[in-house]
């Protein structure tokens, strides 16, 4: 392979050629050659410890590869990459974190590295923001520069990252250079996506070259030319993604078929298992709603229509009034938190699994645990051993990987964290479950675990609450899905009836005003 190959209609400006890296006996990049050409967006895609995040780390300087090759604009690139060199030879990357300093201004965090550099104690800050602001003007964009980060919307933080990425590539006077966008869209909506989206399509006419890792295969067929998929370490594909279907993707992912049809529902009109009534909070409401137990319900809506707080309020992590009754138990909302929501057997699955559904800090052990003490563990007195033997019973019945009860959360792929935050609270035998985008950040592969994982905690009896806006998920697992917008809900989905499309197209008939809202209070049990 030369370093002047073309790529589809321009010539290569990424080449690797036999990358790989073991940890011990682990093999975990085999021989991963790719190119990715001047302008051109590449898909990056594979199951959660397919060797994505390895190869990033090799290209960031963060990994020594075992052998192998990488040139960038027609220049061979030092390997091991001098630890924090990376951005001299025009390779930035944008991590899932972004990397900025919420506390700082939009300026400070555009600017940082050229501002350190500069080492001038008297920095010129109206000239600063002025600068800042005429930067995003170039790419039509209107933030801020004076904001606090920690002020912006997501999607402006992202946009933040993205093109400060950009810029330290042109400050090194790179011939094109390398943006790597990890993971970038996972808590975005879909408006929001799309203004990323045309952010990235207007840096890449100045012939940058973008790597797009993401596990969401409709967005990497939008957004790129190519795409490459790893499994197990080597590359399982190459595809052109305008000319690839979904099943070719998922297949190369996973080595094997998935099924497209729903999830096999064994449900049966049962005994109510779950009522609210009069659920009122700000925006929100007044909503009445009668699950059955072994039912799972999805809700969903277009950004703002409020369906995603609906778990958090009936869990008490949100204020709301109203009255929840489970299983004959009637409880105030008003007077839920957490703690007594957990006692009255329900449990939650949030979306920001790194930020309130795990600690990082801990072992696999010790986060399977903390729910378990005074259930299925002793409440005082618990050896470290009766610790280890629960979690790995655990660890096998979900399935995580790598099996070790005592490697540190923080570790594990976003899948196989998802599969632990699921054992964690599954253990208990909850009465309701209520998830809040339960495969977001999550490869195709583990997503029909969880999946599974659902259906049959469903089956032993438990009501379920799925909030999404993942309209092939919520068809793949639900019962029955609501429609909201403003607050209510103004449609419903039964059996047959939830398809992806049927449900997409609810929405978007909210937005444009032509579903009939009815009442603003409304009983929704169809049962």
């Amino acid at each position: 392979m030369t370093q002047n190959q073309t790529v589809g209609t321009s010539t290569a400006n990424l080449v690797v050629e036999g990358l790989s890296k073991a940890f011990g006996s682990s093999q975990v990049l085999d021989k991963v050659s790719l190119t990715v050409g001047y302008g051109e967006i590449h898909g990056l895609l594979g199951h959660n410890g397919s060797g994505k995040s390895t190869f990033i780390k090799i290209l960031s300087g963060v990994y020594t590869p075992d052998g192998g090759r990488v040139a960038l604009g027609g220049r061979e690139l030092p390997l091991p990459m001098p630890p924090g060199e990376f951005n001299r030879y025009g390779i930035a990357v944008v991590h899932q974190a972004l990397g900025l300093v919420p506390s700082l201004s939009v300026t400070e965090n555009l600017l940082a590295r050229r501002l350190v550099r500069e080492a001038n104690p008297l920095i010129r800050w109206g000239r600063a923001h002025r600068e800042a602001r005429n930067i995003f003007a170039e790419y039509g964009l209107a933030i801020d520069p004076r904001a606090r980060v920690a002020d912006l919307a997501p999607v402006e933080r992202a946009l933040v990252a993205i093109v400060r990425g950009f810029l330290e590539i042109k400050e090194t006077g790179s011939n094109g250079g390398l943006l790597i966008l990890d993971e970038p869209t996972p808590f975005l909506s879909r408006a929001d996506v799309d203004r990323l989206f045309t952010l990235v399509r207007k840096l890449v006419q100045q012939q940058t070259s973008v790597i797009f890792v993401s596990h969401d295969i409709d967005e990497v067929k939008e957004l790129t030319e190519r795409a490459t998929v790893l499994r197990n370490g080597r590359v399982a594909a190459n595809l052109v993604t305008a000319e690839a279907s979904k099943a070719d993707f998922v297949t190369a992912i996973v080595g094997r078929n998935l099924p497209s049809a729903p999830m096999p529902s064994a449900f049966q009109r049962r005994s109510h298992a779950f009522e609210i009534r009069a659920l009122v909070a700000d925006g929100l409401g007044p909503l009445d709603m009668t699950i059955n137990a072994g039912e799972v319900v999805g809700l969903t809506g277009l950004v703002g229509s409020g369906y995603d707080r609906i778990p958090y309020h009936l869990y008490g992590a949100f204020p709301a009034t109203g009255h929840l009754t489970l299983k004959n138990r009637t409880v105030s909302v008003a007077d839920l938190t957490p703690a007594r929501a957990i006692a009255s057997g329900m449990v939650l699955v949030p979306a920001d699994r790194q930020g309130a559904a795990i600690a990082e800090g801990l072992t696999v052990a010790e986060n399977l645990a903390l729910p378990a003490f005074g259930r299925s563990l002793p409440r005082y007195f618990v050896t470290a051993g009766t610790v280890a033997r629960h979690a790995a019973e655990l660890v096998r019945s979900f399935d995580v990987r790598p099996a070790d009860p005592e490697r540190m959360m923080r570790e594990l792929s976003g899948g196989n964290q998802q599969k632990v935050v699921l054992a964690k609270w599954l253990q208990t035998e909850p009465q309701l479950i209520l998830l809040d985008e339960p495969t977001q950040g999550v490869d195709v592969g583990a997503r029909h675990q969880v999946y599974g994982f659902v259906r049959a905690a469903a089956e032993r009896g438990a009501a379920v609450i799925c909030s999404s806006s993942d309209h092939e998920q919520l068809e793949m697992i639900c019962d029955r899905v609501l429609i909201f917008s403003r607050g209510s809900v103004v449609a419903s989905l039964n059996g047959g009836e939830v398809t992806k499309d049927a449900i997409t197209e609810l929405c978007l008939n909210s937005l444009a005003g032509t579903l009939d809202f009815g009442p603003a209070s409304q009983e929704h049990d169809f049962s």
